[in-house]
């Protein structure tokens, strides 16, 4: 937002204040305040100090210098879907009592960023709080070796983050909360260290977190927000709360939304290691300078659903939070349909019906995206054979339910672009299985390896230039 320009003073009478400066007086006045409303337009804000501006680019921002502050944008580098925190997900004790969360306590959280910047915020998220959500303190900070779920910071490195200027905020219930730019250098896939303190706690028994982390977070009973280190933490691998990172980006970067379930969300892949299959498509786009511009962004949870509710909203209730809500989106992948599938009744007519309500419900997403000019690439479900008891019955009708889904996504010419996961893990001897390589053992989900052909065949380039969805060309 631009500052007013200062009122002058007004002339009294035949002389004024201005008529006593004389014509060259007066023009080189106005003159030195002009440049000095000028300055404090263009000086970029300082985020340690709470400015709630969004800050101008320098030169290396704006694709050569050429840009202003049109010229770059905030875009998502890190995500986690909000959810509602289930009884076994929630901190554990003494942090959570009877109605009341982490009161005087403090939780330190570590998150791999895709795409790098030299000034972020944060977005705190109460989707899910029964009650109003007091974050009292805030800090940012680079992890002790750089590394994912330690309980250390590197010294020297600890940043407090601000509200409106103020250290903390208060967000009401349903509502969401983004900080003020902060000068902090992020570089791309490096880990963040977020510690919050929380004086009063949360007066709610309904949190919102994001229990499938596959990362370590540490609390500790009073404030110890810029500690160097949390001895005697205790660990949980959830996040809570915190459900965003941006940076201040070059006109040319943007972010990919995956859309998916716990076979996107990681479950199979190592506690710490970022090795989902969105950070390894990530690693793989850092490696092209055609594609390193692009963050991934994993809108996830294990047992989610496209059509109903379950561990989460259902995909068509949260599209627009997900994915419309995100800094700098400019492509949507799909991949989700299984638990749909799973869930439904072993019977061919409740089969049928899924299928029939799965693909309209993926036309309704593609509708919603396309509706914003993003485009939308559908992933083909991957096998489930050999998980029983599970998904796999033994008159295999959600097997041909699968089957008939990934037929309408190969071939229906609704997607942008299609992604074959099933062709890229199934076992070509068993094509109802994944290859054992790939198996975690419960014949559904995929370890780091699996993960990784996932990664591999996506084509990097279906990111590259600015694709017209189809059907608005």
């Amino acid at each position: 937002m631009r500052r007013p320009m200062p009122a002058l003073m007004p002339v009294s009478g035949r002389r004024g204040a201005l008529a006593d400066l004389g014509e060259s007086s007066i023009g080189r006045w106005v003159t030195a305040v002009l440049i000095a409303f000028a300055v404090v337009v263009a000086s970029p804000a300082i985020g340690a100090l709470g400015a709630p501006k969004d800050p101008v680019p320098v030169n290396d921002l704006t694709g050569g210098g050429h840009g202003g502050v049109s010229s770059a944008h905030w875009v998502n580098t890190w995500v986690s879907m909000p959810q509602l925190t289930e009884p076994h997900n929630m901190p554990p004790a003494p942090f959570t009592q009877d109605g009341l969360v982490l009161a005087d306590a403090t939780l330190r959280q570590t998150v791999q960023v895709s795409v790098g910047g030299r000034q972020a915020r944060l977005r705190f998220s109460n989707a899910f709080g029964g009650a109003a959500l007091p974050i009292t303190k805030v800090a940012v900070a680079l992890p002790a070796g750089g590394q994912a779920g330690v309980t250390g910071i590197e010294p020297g490195t600890s940043r407090p983050v601000t509200f409106s200027g103020r250290p903390s905020v208060t967000i009401p219930v349903g509502a969401q909360a983004v900080s003020d730019p902060l000068n902090f250098t992020l570089a791309p896939r490096s880990n963040l260290t977020v510690t919050i303190y929380l004086a009063q706690g949360q007066a709610s028994s309904d949190i919102t977190s994001h229990p499938g982390s596959r990362t370590s977070s540490h609390l500790l009973a009073g404030d110890h927000v810029t500690d160097q280190d949390l001895t005697g933490a205790t660990r949980t691998d959830h996040w809570y709360f915190l459900s965003g990172v941006e940076v201040w980006s070059p006109p040319q970067t943007a972010g990919v939304v995956v859309v998916g379930d716990s076979l996107t969300d990681g479950r199979g892949s190592t506690t710490n290691g970022n090795d989902r299959w969105p950070n390894q498509l990530f690693d793989r786009l850092q490696a092209s300078p055609s594609t390193r511009h692009i963050a991934v962004l994993n809108q996830a949870a294990g047992g989610n659903r496209v059509l109903n509710d379950g561990l989460g909203p259902n995909v068509l209730a949260r599209l627009d939070r997900d994915l419309l809500a995100q800094s700098g989106v400019k492509w949507l992948l799909l991949f989700e349909g299984v638990n749909d599938i799973g869930t439904a009744a072993a019977t061919a007519e409740a089969q049928e019906k899924v299928a029939a309500d799965l693909i309209a419900a993926y036309e309704q997403i593609i509708t919603r995206a396309h509706a914003h000019q993003i485009p939308v690439y559908g992933g083909t479900i991957t096998p489930f054979g050999g998980n029983n008891p599970g998904y796999d019955d033994p008159e295999g009708l959600r097997e041909n339910t699968r089957q008939a889904v990934n037929r309408w996504i190969r071939t229906g010419g609704r997607f942008d672009a299609v992604i074959d996961f099933d062709r890229a893990v199934r076992d070509p001897a068993n094509p109802r299985q994944i290859l054992p390589a790939y198996d975690t053992g419960d014949h559904l989900h995929f370890n780091p390896a699996g993960y990784k052909a996932i990664a591999d065949a996506v084509p990097a380039r279906l990111f590259l230039g600015s694709p017209t969805p189809r059907g608005l060309e």
